[in-house]
């Protein structure tokens, strides 16, 4: 009777693919998606703030399928479909039938954070993935110890650290727990230094470039920590957690925790325990961003959907599985709209009024009418118009002789996508990434610069004059009411300038 679920994970992992296609443009392009298109433009070993390999895989994509919205938004969006798969595959290697897989797909379709991060393009919608079928070699570990599956543990935790360094939290809080399960048996064995070995050398051309670069990610993560993120206590911060992970749907996951530590069932699993715990302690005490703990929260919807089975099989508690998979999709209704754009936007806004939610950014930014999440797809197209404008009213022998320069990845990566429409020069940057790549070989007769303070501006040019201010209704309030200069007689070498506003953050 059970079986009859087993193609429930496969129609929630098609539907969730399917929402987001259909809802996840509404509100535009995503400032990170921006800059990620942008980066793809320059194809490295590294980036100021995140490692290649989202990078090199949607450089191959745009080549073969073009830059639309939708384009970049269907990878993430099968990443969200995988995504259920694998945590309803991981309920099932720790002992669950098919009702378990069906309620760890539901459970995992309906956590607001997994419907937010894989509805645009960025290294986080894989992450993800790295985190869950790293869990699921722990299990094959934990249960066989066999060498292949410490081979896959080292190709995991290589390439998802190619896509994301905070993957090497999961290697750390996963390799403790193992080590502690097997009473430190496994380090007598050749398979932890082979996953090493091979995870260090599936890693090493990004340190190697980060070796040459002078460490620009250390910098970036020490300038993110002291001046971008917001400071948070245990407390605040398990809030923001849950915040992430649905107030609604924490029950389920004290319930898994709870299971791995007491259930019989799960005790072959319990080291996944300790795995979420340190990676939860880990990412706390390094001032990280709530959403950065969301990847470590599978094994707990997957042991929480193990448990509601076996006890749906004891005499008179056959109502808990069909309860909590109620449970699951109310929390779904109640709580998607603000993950991914189903609501058209002044529908969102009365919504999120009669709520009482405004999900914070968890960075010191001041937010509008709307959270950042969805403020940050809004003003671009209007800004690279804007700056079009500008540039076509400047006397023809300076137009060919002009820089475009951004205060920010997100402008200059505005500018830079939906500028080609406009004919626009390409947009330089001191932010991050866009520093590195530096200005071209032009030798600039004026400058079209967004932001920067008057004063700054007058001690590196002998003209300067604001020319127009950004606006649009509902971005970021640091994105509105900015002004746009032009500016002529630079007074140092362009290299020196250049250098002097290097903005790692």
């Amino acid at each position: 009777m059970r079986d009859k679920f087993r193609s429930v994970p496969l129609i929630l992992a098609f539907a969730s693919v399917v929402l987001h296609l259909a809802a996840g443009g509404r509100y535009g392009t995503f400032r990170d998606e921006l800059y990620y298109w942008d980066c793809a433009n320059h194809l490295s070993f590294g980036y100021v703030d995140h490692p290649p390999l989202s990078i090199a895989i949607l450089a191959a994509w745009k080549a073969i399928f073009g830059s639309s919205l939708i384009s970049l938004r269907i990878l993430p969006a099968l990443a969200g479909g995988a995504l259920i798969l694998l945590v309803a595959r991981l309920a099932a290697r720790m002992g669950g039938g098919s009702l378990s897989q069906t309620l760890a797909a539901l459970i995992t379709f309906a956590v607001p954070s997994y419907l937010g991060i894989t509805g645009y393009y960025s290294m986080n919608a894989f992450e993800l993935i790295f985190w869950a079928l790293g869990f699921l070699v722990v299990v094959d570990i934990l249960q066989n110890g066999r060498t292949a599956s410490w081979i896959a543990f080292g190709v995991c935790v290589g390439l998802g650290m190619q896509n994301k360094i905070s993957v090497g939290v999961f290697a750390a809080a996963a390799g403790l727990a193992i080590l502690a399960a097997t009473r430190l048996r496994a380090v007598r064995t050749v398979g932890p230094v082979l996953a090493m070995t091979i995870a260090v050398l599936l890693f090493a051309p990004h340190l190697v470039w980060q070796l040459i670069n002078d460490w620009p990610t250390r910098e970036f993560i020490a300038n993110a920590q002291r001046h971008k993120m917001t400071a948070m206590g245990p407390l605040a911060y398990l809030g923001g957690v849950a915040m992430e992970m649905s107030p609604l749907l924490v029950p389920l996951y004290l319930a898994g925790l709870a299971a791995l530590w007491f259930h019989p069932a799960l005790r072959r699993s319990r080291p996944l325990a300790w795995a979420f715990i340190v990676a939860l302690a880990i990412f706390m005490l390094n001032r990280s961003k709530p959403y950065y703990t969301v990847a470590a929260f599978p094994p707990l919807i997957a042991a929480c959907a193990v448990w509601i089975e076996l006890t749906t099989r004891r005499p008179r508690k056959g109502w808990l599985a069909p309860t909590v998979a109620t449970y699951a999709v109310a929390s779904f209704v109640i709580t998607a709209p603000f993950a991914i754009p189903i609501l058209p936007i002044e529908k969102f806004i009365a919504y999120q009024d009669a709520i009482g939610i405004r999900p914070a950014s968890g960075e010191n930014r001041d937010s509008g009418e709307l959270p950042q999440f969805f403020a940050d797809r809004f003003g671009w197209e209007a800004l690279a118009e804007q700056i079009a404008g500008i540039v076509d009213s400047l006397p023809a022998g300076e137009r060919d002789r002009c820089l475009i320069v951004a205060d920010n990845y997100g402008q200059a990566g505005a500018i830079n996508y939906f500028g080609r429409r406009y004919g626009l020069p390409r947009a330089a940057s001191q932010h991050n990434s866009y520093y590195l790549w530096g200005y071209g070989a032009l030798d600039p007769l004026v400058y079209v610069i967004i932001g920067q303070e008057r004063d700054d501006l007058e001690s590196t040019f002998t003209e300067v004059r604001e020319v127009a201010r950004t606006g649009a209704r509902y971005a970021m309030p640091d994105e509105t009411n900015v002004p746009i200069w032009v500016c002529r007689g630079i007074r140092m070498p362009l290299a020196e300038a250049w250098e002097r506003g290097r903005m790692f953050i």
